[in-house]
């Protein structure tokens, strides 16, 4: 990707950790991935409802409501895929260097593109977490009928079907959206989040 010409980079006088302390938790971006149906945005969200609940500044990317918008342009096309989540990486890092708790639900498919965007950020930054779930079980729920479409011809590249899904090798944590209750899952996200230092642990 080309770079801007003829800029130079501002360093403001509020820095990421001084938001930090005023918002009294770290900021992180927490990278929920896994194929479609297994569960990334109700879990993001309910995450999200958590720790607002907790008083700690929060904000989901959910994979379709940015292709209405700031990826509106893109298709499904490996190139474009790619081309989405350097995007996202690249929103949410701008979103954690002003203390928000960035979470993201994207299929994000290929694991070079996911390495991309926590090479973006400093160690510890990225926090990959798999939402675990078997294929079967994503079909049988198919909330939008996209694995039914994709089964009959009529979507093009759809992972885990006509375009392949590569599983996280050694992601922060694996969460298994296919057996486990939404409380649990959400329970297990936040008890790692607590466990890292980024947002306190009950007093």
């Amino acid at each position: 990707m080309n770079k801007s010409t003829n800029t130079v980079w501002h360093h403001a006088t509020v820095t990421r950790a001084r938001r930090e302390q005023l918002n009294g938790h770290k900021s992180v971006i927490v990278w929920f991935t896994g194929l479609s149906g297994a569960g990334k945005s109700t879990l993001a969200h309910a995450v999200e409802e958590r720790l607002h609940q907790m008083s700690c500044r929060t904000l989901v990317f959910d994979g379709d409501n940015v292709r209405h918008g700031l990826c509106g342009d893109l298709e499904f096309s490996e190139e474009d895929r790619r081309e989405n989540i350097r995007r996202i990486g690249e929103m949410a890092k701008l979103f954690v260097e002003a203390g928000v708790i960035a979470l993201t639900a994207f299929i994000s498919p290929f694991r070079t593109d996911r390495l991309k965007v926590r090479n973006l950020t400093a160690s510890g930054d990225f926090i990959e977490v798999y939402c675990r779930c078997p294929l079967e079980i994503c079909e049988h729920r198919d909330v939008k009928g996209m694995y039914r479409r994709a089964r009959a011809g009529e979507i093009r590249d759809f992972t885990g079907i006509s375009s392949p899904y590569e599983e996280p090798e050694n992601p922060e944590l694996t969460v298994d959206t296919g057996s486990m209750p939404l409380d649990q899952c959400v329970d297990q996200v936040i008890g790692y989040l607590q466990g890292r230092g980024v947002i306190p642990k009950p007093q």
